[in-house]
């Protein structure tokens, strides 16, 4: 049997729904309803969707989801970091069910409201730099990240983006050329978007030498490559996720992204920081840039913006948003109502539950547990990320060859233990955990005895 991890670092939190907060197996997973409605799912859905764990959601809140079986789960995914204030937060569904009473549309470009309004104001306060700055709010993390696009090019009047290896941006075609990996997000959709230049990446798990010399010698590449086979003076921007998301959680050095933004001003290029997985706490701070204290030209926000309502921004310098001619950016549901009254709960959630700082604190839990287990299972590659925003490589033990076997084999355990885990990695072999900020202490520290227990069944 794995470790029980226990401490006592987290405060008891009260917000969400009121679901016992317990691991609770009644059937196997999956039970019989869920069985059968997913039966329903493939007569009726695109067989194109994947499913992470086959069940049917019934109700979440806390730490848990629970199935229509009655199985309590504990989450370590948070909708992909979506819900970091946690299922149906009272602030949110306050909010929310005060603007569904009021009205639920009216497109902010035909008949503005304030909503719209005081979300983009709390995007200006919240982002880091002292710098004058603007927001447009859109429906989903790529939409933002095609809108910074936009702007850059409209700022810069220059075509070419730089984009980083490992790197997720979406899956419109656009985005779809800026992200990295192939299968299953690109393969078989070209041809892309022009003007994508593809950067190495200062990965130092891959790298043969330390921390700063990863960070030093990448970004040399990085900067010869864009001078002499691109042009910087033909950049309009270079994006980076300042924690690499889909690739695996991958951490830069510390001084490559100051090193990027550096080359990015002095070359007039707008610096991108794609914050969709990072931002709101994750990682320990607002968002992850600050880690280095990187004022972002550009700052890209979706899935935890809203605790679960579709809704994205892109937020930065003034006089680079307002560089766009008029009605040259908007949506018929960019900023939705009722997902700006959801973003003011989520938010007002996380400043007055404090839960940047219980990122840190889940984090610092999440740590101590990961590396013990890394200790005994050479199959663990490394243990890496920040905040509550942690990863697990899984090699072949004594290389750095990706085992994606192993991966598979403790996602399937731990799921038929009842804890949800996420995949990631370029090579798929690693392990995500990304717990809402929320999840009471000892449903955390029952997921990581599990995690344990799978390691140690390998």
């Amino acid at each position: 049997m794995g470790k029980t991890f226990t401490s006592d670092r987290l405060p008891p939190m009260s917000t969400g729904p009121n679901i016992p907060q317990e691991l609770r197996l009644v059937t196997s997973i999956p039970g019989p309803k869920s069985q059968e409605i997913i039966k329903r799912r493939n007569e009726a859905v695109s067989a194109s969707l994947g499913m992470a764990i086959p069940v049917v959601v019934e109700k979440a809140g806390g730490g848990v989801i629970v199935d229509v079986d009655g199985n309590s789960i504990i989450d370590m995914g948070a909708g992909i970091a979506v819900v970091n204030v946690g299922n149906s937060a009272d602030r949110v569904v306050e909010n929310v069910i005060n603007q569904v009473k009021a009205f639920t549309h009216t497109c902010f470009m035909i008949a503005p409201y304030l909503g719209y309004i005081e979300v983009c104001e709390a995007l200006n306060r919240l982002t880091p730099g002292t710098h004058k700055k603007k927001s447009v709010l859109l429906n989903s993390g790529a939409e933002a990240v095609e809108n910074a696009i936009k702007i850059a090019r409209a700022y810069t009047k220059r075509q070419a983006v730089v984009v980083f290896e490992h790197g997720y941006h979406g899956r419109t075609n656009l985005t779809m050329a800026m992200t990295a990996k192939n299968m299953p997000y690109k393969e078989g959709f070209g041809p892309f978007a022009s003007e994508i230049y593809r950067m190495p990446m200062a990965y130092p798990f891959r790298f043969n030498g330390d921390a700063a010399t990863c960070a030093s010698e990448t970004l040399d590449v990085v900067t010869h490559k864009i001078e002499k086979e691109i042009g910087a003076k033909n950049v309009a921007a270079i994006v980076i996720e300042p924690i690499q998301g889909e690739g695996g959680f991958i951490v830069p050095p510390k001084g490559f992204l100051p090193g990027l933004a550096k080359f990015a001003k002095d070359n007039g290029i707008v610096f991108v920081a794609d914050e969709v997985q990072t931002g709101f706490g994750r990682t320990g701070k607002m968002f992850a840039v600050e880690h280095e204290s990187v004022d972002a030209d550009l700052i890209t926000t979706a899935k935890g913006i809203a605790g679960g309502f579709p809704l994205a921004g892109v937020t930065g310098r003034a006089e680079m948003l307002d560089s766009v001619h008029a009605s040259g950016l908007g949506g018929t549901f960019g900023g939705n109502p009722v997902a700006c009254a959801a973003a003011l709960g989520a938010i007002a959630t996380i400043e007055e539950e404090k839960l940047v700082d219980r990122a840190n604190a889940i984090g610092k839990i999440m740590v101590d547990a990961l590396t013990a287990m890394a200790k005994k299972y050479p199959v663990i590659g490394e243990i890496r990320g920040a905040g509550a925003m942690q990863a697990i490589e899984l090699v072949k033990p004594g290389t750095i060859e990706p085992n994606n076997e192993a991966m598979s084999a403790v996602i399937k355990y731990c799921q038929q233990k009842g804890v949800l885990i996420l995949s990631a990695g370029t090579y798929a072999n690693v392990v995500r955990l990304l717990p809402p900020l929320v999840m009471p202490e000892h449903l955390l520290n029952q997921a990581l005895g599990i995690i344990d227990e799978a390691f140690a069944s390998l």
